[in-house]
């Protein structure tokens, strides 16, 4: 696929006109895919972060129709929310398309990441820490890892560390910010304690990400959601119940604005 970058080397150089630099820009905002999707093509471009393919309630050959029209114009395409299931049919229908593709499917994480085999991933500047509270937290916190692995950035994890064995939690946290990482995503369901906790003993910003465990009148994360955004330790930001890509997409935002300002303190 042209990319922004050759399109506008191309203007630059003459080879193209202003008209067909528009319409070429154009096109690469939005593809049309058999009246199933729309999918953002521009998005990375505009927002710095791929456009993700929700893979949950989708038809397999709904999916299918989107990876094999995205991969002629893209190397890479990530699906989350993806079952066992519906990978391995995914996979099938994939290998019978023309060209070379690596397909990666992490079950704990439902994420496949299906690339071409020449894409080189650039390697992000930072660290991102991530906790969880128990082990039926660490589906979350893979499909957080996962996300920021695939875009470049290091990742130190610590799962099973809550509360309800306190001492737990040190020495994992002491090693996170001996090696000076730069983000934090606590994950925790029942209370939702732990970001709290997390977020009052360190001088970087934490994401807390409430788990979908629990039952009664807090049932469903519903308990560690409210805890977290009631919290009065300051640093700590909340997403969505059970969102781990939504924490794993703000970390590598902020990132990428810190390696902005780097590059930009090194130019100068």
């Amino acid at each position: 696929m042209t990319g922004l970058r050759e399109i506008l080397e191309k203007l630059k150089n003459g080879k193209i006109t202003i008209t067909e630099a528009e319409r070429n820009i154009k096109g690469l905002y939005i593809e049309e895919i058999e009246n199933i999707a729309s999918f953002d093509l521009f998005r990375e471009y505009r927002t710095g972060f791929p456009e993700v393919v929700f893979g949950q309630n989708k038809d397999v050959q709904d999916i299918f129709e989107i990876c094999s029209k995205i991969l002629e114009k893209k190397k890479q395409i990530i699906i989350s929310k993806l079952s066992r299931h519906k990978f391995t049919i995914l996979k099938q229908k994939l290998e019978s398309i023309k060209g070379e593709y690596n397909i990666v499917f992490n079950e704990k994480a439902k994420i496949a990441h299906i690339t071409s085999e020449d894409l080189e991933i650039t390697k992000l500047y930072g660290k991102v820490g991530i906790i969880t509270a128990g082990t039926s937290d660490n589906e979350i916190a893979e499909e957080a890892r996962v996300i920021i692995k695939l875009m470049g950035a290091e990742v130190i994890t610590a799962y099973d560390v809550g509360i309800s064995g306190f001492h737990r939690i040190f020495p994992p946290l002491k090693e996170m910010i001996k090696v000076d990482v730069d983000i934090l995503i606590v994950i925790a369901g029942m209370e939702g304690t732990l970001p709290s906790v997390v977020a009052s003993l360190v001088d970087i910003p934490v994401i807390g990400v409430p788990a979908p465990t629990g039952y009664g009148l807090g049932e469903s994360g519903k308990g560690a959601l409210t805890t977290m955004l009631q919290s009065c330790a300051p640093g700590l930001v909340v997403v969505n119940i059970g969102n781990g890509f939504g924490a794993a997409v703000i970390s590598i935002l902020f990132l990428k604005r810190i390696e902005k300002y780097l590059r930009k303190a090194n130019e100068d």
